[in-house]
């Protein structure tokens, strides 16, 4: 792997005249866990999209695991890169292994019999493999969300984006999936997570970055960033959520 796994200089992304991101600089190393929070609009969910092409930017360089991220090499660049979404994105008409041995056969071309030993560790790995065979609608939203982050690992992928992970689901149902997502981090898997989820943040994040009016107001360590906050919006916004 390359010094950084992900480099973002100078990007910025507009939705016709409405500047989303504001000249982004980030650098994450291999290994680093980052969380991305700040108020809704912010930037957040646009900033980790850019990361595999889902939203372009109009200018700036974004480079992933050594490779710039251009029109040419995105789908290369989307092999290494994982992504867990608020809503499952489950294909609700195939099986839970199904979803999970679609995306390794059709871009990695791995065989069916390899796809189903990987796709069936990883179920495993989050704490599901006896629901390999049921259907998305007859799973729990915890259990949907642990299939798309098992779906999104059967990729092998070298970094993972989550994007508000838990809040499409009941509170019930968000610590199982933070206790999975916590396990991966533990494993050392480069992590970019958009949550609102502070005591994940405390627990996980290398690094906590907030963001506001689409650009990157601080960001430290979790002792330094909750304990001593310098930004008056990241003092107005932490007193809010606490």
């Amino acid at each position: 792997m390359s010094q950084h796994a992900i480099t973002m200089r100078g990007v910025n992304k507009f939705y016709n005249t409405y500047h989303a991101l504001v000249d982004i600089d980030l650098t994450v190393a291999p290994g680093e866990r980052i969380v991305i929070c700040g108020p809704s609009g912010s930037g957040k969910s646009t900033l980790i999209r850019t990361i595999n092409q889902l939203e372009a930017i109009q200018s700036g360089e974004i480079v992933v695991d050594g490779v710039a991220l251009t029109d040419e090499n995105v789908a290369k660049v989307r092999q290494e890169v994982g992504m867990v979404f608020q809503s499952f994105n489950l294909f609700p008409h195939m099986t839970v292994l199904e979803n999970c041995i679609l995306a390794p056969m059709k871009s990695r071309k791995v065989s069916r019999a390899e796809a189903e030993e990987t796709a069936r560790a990883y179920l495993a790995r989050v704490r599901i493999p006896e629901q390999a065979d049921k259907y998305p609608a007859q799973l729990s939203g915890g259990q949907q969300q642990r299939v798309a982050i098992a779906r999104a690992l059967c990729m092998k992928p070298r970094i993972m984006l989550f994007d508000e992970p838990t809040s499409a689901l009941d509170p019930e149902m968000v610590k199982e999936v933070l206790d999975t997502m916590i396990d991966l981090a533990r494993e050392g898997m480069t992590m970019i997570c958009v949550t609102h989820e502070m005591d994940f943040a405390r627990a996980v994040a290398d690094r906590v970055i907030f963001m506001d009016k689409g650009a990157i107001v601080e960001q430290n360590p979790p002792e330094e960033f909750f304990g001593n906050p310098q930004n008056e919006r990241l003092q107005t916004f932490l007193g809010q959520i606490a």
